[in-house]
């Protein structure tokens, strides 16, 4: 298909990129077309770009015959999306961390797709877990330090809390990586593509408490040196008394350290917390 390049579009309309807003526009035809193809895998699919910035990636959803629901907060970027795909899209102009996939998932599940600045990708991350229900399949552009993060396995240097609160939702894989010259302007870094493949919600590993959930991870990991038993213990989570048969019911042994457990020994922590 054809659409202007992201140098040509930023001439077109009068624009710059705002490195304040960490915007490099992906421009590489092949790489756009293998991230539509995993995002809207047939036609008719429901699609919400993050970010759809100067709608690449959103024309490439189109021509695989996707409902796209564009998501962009800059106004600049805004008025290229109505310029070039206004009777074609649905444009929200909002903030990406803020969504309410029910409003926008109706009729079920929807696929998320973007490419995430840095800076944002936590908020809209936890956003995305907070509502794991309303998501089918998730296709990220990251920075690739990133993407190894959320796709690390127990055990690795880059297992760490979104990897385990993301994998016990979907299964997770990188699906290429993108190197800075497929940017306008080029960033620093290179990139990589994680699929995210989200289980129904009968499917992902039972917790007794969502909330309590996150902070035990988030509490295991935030002092790797130390074991689980004096992590959790430092946290306060739940008195030392309960966290101790807690993890003998659960048959972990309290002298691992948190970047051991898988995310099933996670979930059955918190369910003998329950």
């Amino acid at each position: 298909m054809s659409y202007p390049a992201p140098r040509a579009l930023l001439d077109r309309y009068g624009l710059r990129a705002k490195k304040s807003w960490g915007q490099n526009f992906l421009g590489d035809e092949a790489i756009l077309d293998r991230i539509a193809a995993l995002a809207a895998p047939g036609a008719g699919e429901r699609v919400v770009e993050l970010g759809a910035g100067l709608g690449h990636l959103t024309a490439r959803l189109l021509a695989r015959g996707a409902e796209v629901i564009a998501v962009e907060r800059d106004r600049d970027m805004a008025r290229v999306l109505r310029g070039e795909l206004a009777d074609r899209i649905a444009l929200l102009e909002a903030d990406a961390a803020s969504l309410d996939y029910a409003a926008l998932s109706p009729g079920g599940p929807v696929a998320v797709a973007g490419n995430l600045p840095y800076h944002l990708t936590s908020p809209i991350l936890f956003a995305l877990l907070d509502q794991a229900p309303r998501i089918r399949r998730a296709v990220f552009l990251l920075q690739r330090e990133v993407a190894e993060r959320l796709a690390a396995a127990p055990g690795e240097a880059d297992w760490g809390l979104p990897s385990v609160l993301l994998q016990r939702e979907a299964d997770v894989s990188i699906e290429l990586t993108v190197p800075p010259g497929a940017f306008f302007p080029p960033p620093r870094v290179h990139s990589a593509v994680v699929l995210a493949r989200f289980r129904p919600p009968a499917a992902a590993a039972a917790v007794a408490e969502p909330a309590r959930f996150r902070r035990l991870v988030r509490a295991g990991f935030a002092q790797r040196r130390k074991t689980l038993r004096n992590a959790l213990a430092a946290a306060e989570i739940v008195p030392a008394e309960r966290l101790a048969a807690a993890l003998a019911a659960a048959g972990i042994d309290p002298g691992r350290r948190g970047e051991t457990l898988t995310v099933a020994e996670w979930a059955a922590l918190d369910r003998a917390l329950g």
